[in-house]
């Protein structure tokens, strides 16, 4: 068996079952996928000693983040916040104390956040074990649900030694697929909308089942103890590749491997990952292309035989890339002596021949629930430096509306990839809605959430899913204690607790977790306080200062800005709204931060 093939191997053979031919297994919550946002509803559900069940149908926790993408998806620093900031500070730490303060990798980490795949799943794996009342099955896939009264009654999975029944109390479906979701008949949709459906500029004219091409995030190396030769593909074919090179020697390449502002075929992130790691991904509106869109339209619902074939088929043409680059005589010598320093890492990934188990799932199943999110939730506030306003947030995004495109034209090398957008936007709420069914009384789903092809393609980050992953896991909690339905959970109530977490639910640039006000400043903001502060003039629309790669400082215009005098026009303001909110004013407050530190409940 070659190396490749070990990856289908290892996902299509099944552990034996925790509760196989005994007794269902009963929990409080039950979590479908092991995803970072599935990791985090799991550690907010269990801080109230609720029993949860973490099922994930594979043998490999942590999603993509243990997958090769650590490369994490944001603009800047002050926009995390919650399960994700303190998942980056654990990884920092882990470098800190095996390498030191001042140590290269403690750098590269980059505050945490471009953590290794070992070091990613090392650390999830410690923060799961700290929570007593959490219980991990692996190998255990959805095989049904039975619903009764609105209500998901029992989830049944298949093992290799036969199936398990789970007897769950409330459910979160945390697969990229929406896997459960479907299987318990709640609406969704594949594909894109139609442009007049939500008048959305970036969507197409007409409704098609096209969705944002998949590829794998290879995690390579240039340091040779460590470097491992990429694998042949059993169905190599050197003429599937030969296009490239006339675009080599055009100069449309000038390497195989860069960053933005050197022609490349492959993209290595920048920063690099600590000990001279980077994740490899897909080269947006490039002619050569990783992902390869119209290939997957039959992955989100097909079946395991179908999804592997699918997975199989992207892997080799990755593979076969990169092993065309290195060796074919064809190509250029110093292009490809260059291409062929660059290899698989030894310490990744060894129980999968070196290679990611998962495949990058950037967009499946999008549940159609309470709040459908769309490009107009993202967009600017009248006369506001700010987005719409969401009364009812549970998490905060700033990165932007991001396709790898949809379809394609032209031959697969040298052709150019359709339906493609990167629209930069302000930091943007997320309301509850968007992780609520409309019927279902005990499930919510953080992950194929509710939105428009364009909207979700502005959610479907780890950092934003683990945000959403911890609102589902706070809800879940909150249904339990109440006895109410998802539906019917406190919105209010369940932003205190995302609050005492250290979750935002409006981006401040200035009062970040932690800090005394935090809570009070989220508080107030979330009810308004901070929309109209300052004018959406191009100034204030635009990202800070940059730093490196996609990273930049704050965002302009949405600070609180403490110290700054408390106008009359703004005093005013701010006491109509807290007496909205039940709250008490001081009448001393001189700054703006006196005057949020000083409100009271009535």
């Amino acid at each position: 068996m070659t190396e490749i093939k070990v990856i289908v191997a290892l996902l299509t053979v099944l552990a034996p079952a925790f509760a196989c031919g005994g007794e269902p297994l009963h929990c409080d919550v039950a979590i479908y996928g092991a995803t970072p946002g599935g990791i985090s509803a799991a550690l907010a559900a269990a801080d109230e000693n609720i029993d949860v069940l973490l099922i994930e149908p594979t043998n490999r926790i942590g999603g993509l983040t243990t997958h090769g993408l650590s490369h994490s998806d944001f603009h800047s620093f002050e926009s995390l916040s919650g399960a994700f900031l303190e998942f980056s500070q654990r990884v920092r730490s882990h470098y800190v104390k095996h390498y030191g303060e001042e140590s290269d990798q403690v750098r590269d980490s980059w505050q945490g956040t471009h953590g290794e795949p070992s070091v990613n799943r090392l650390v999830f794996h410690e923060m799961l074990a700290e929570k007593p009342t959490i219980r991990i099955l692996k190998r255990h896939r959805l095989t049904s649900t039975k619903i009764d009264a609105q209500a998901i009654q029992e989830l049944r999975f298949e093992t290799s030694s036969g199936e398990a029944v789970v007897v769950p109390e409330m459910v979160i479906d945390a697969t990229y697929e929406g896997d459960l979701l479907a299987a318990a008949g709640v609406p969704f949709r594949v594909g894109r909308e139609a442009r007049s459906e939500y008048g959305e500029s970036l969507a197409p004219l007409k409704a098609d089942r096209q969705l944002q091409g998949y590829n794998y995030r290879l995690c390579m190396t240039q340091d040779e103890p460590n470097r491992i030769a990429i694998p042949v593909p059993d169905d190599y074919r050197r003429e599937d590749y030969v296009a490239v090179v006339p675009l080599i020697k055009a100069g449309k390449f000038k390497a195989a491997f860069g960053y933005p502002g050197r022609p490349f075929i492959l993209k290595a992130h920048l920063p690099a990952l600590p000990n001279r790691k980077h994740d490899i991904n897909d080269v947006s509106k490039g002619l050569v292309r990783l992902s390869l869109p119209g290939h997957n339209v039959d992955y989100p619902e097909g079946d395991l035989a179908t999804r592997r074939k699918i997975e199989q088929e992207h892997l080799n043409w990755q593979l076969g890339l990169i092993h065309f680059l290195q060796t074919d005589a064809a190509v250029p010598e110093p292009f490809r002596s260059e291409a062929a320093t660059w290899g698989l890492c030894r310490d990744e990934f060894q129980e999968s021949g070196y290679l990611p188990p998962q495949i990058y799932v950037r967009e499946a199943r999008r549940m159609v629930g309470q709040y459908v999110y769309t490009e107009a939730d993202t967009e600017y506030a009248q006369g506001d430096s700010r987005a719409k306003l969401h009364r009812d947030a549970i998490a905060v995004g700033e990165y932007s509306h991001n396709c790898h495109g949809t379809g394609h034209e032209g031959p697969r090398i040298g052709g150019t990839h359709r339906g493609e957008f990167y629209k930069a936007v302000a930091p943007y709420q997320i309301p509850y809605g968007v992780i609520v069914p409309k019927q279902l009384r005990n499930l919510l789903v953080p992950v194929a959430c509710s939105a428009s092809h364009v909207g979700f393609c502005a959610l479907r980050l780890e950092p934003i899913w683990m945000s959403l992953g911890t609102a589902a896991g706070e809800a879940s909690v909150l249904s339990l204690q109440h006895g109410v339905a998802v539906q019917e959970v406190g919105v209010s109530e369940l932003q205190e607790r995302i609050w005492k977490g250290g979750g935002a639910t409006v981006y401040v640039s200035d009062v970040s977790p932690g800090q005394p006000d935090f809570i009070a400043v989220q508080r107030f903001g979330s009810a308004g306080a901070l929309h109209g502060l300052e004018p959406g003039t191009k100034k204030m629309r635009s990202r800070g200062k940059h730093l490196t790669s996609q990273y930049y400082e704050a965002y302009r215009g949405h600070e609180l800005k403490r110290e700054e005098p408390l106008s009359d026009q703004l005093r005013q303001r701010w006491t109509r709204l807290a007496e909205e909110l039940g709250l008490q004013v001081s009448s001393g407050a001189k700054t703006r931060g006196e005057f949020i530190a000083g409100l009271r409940p009535n």
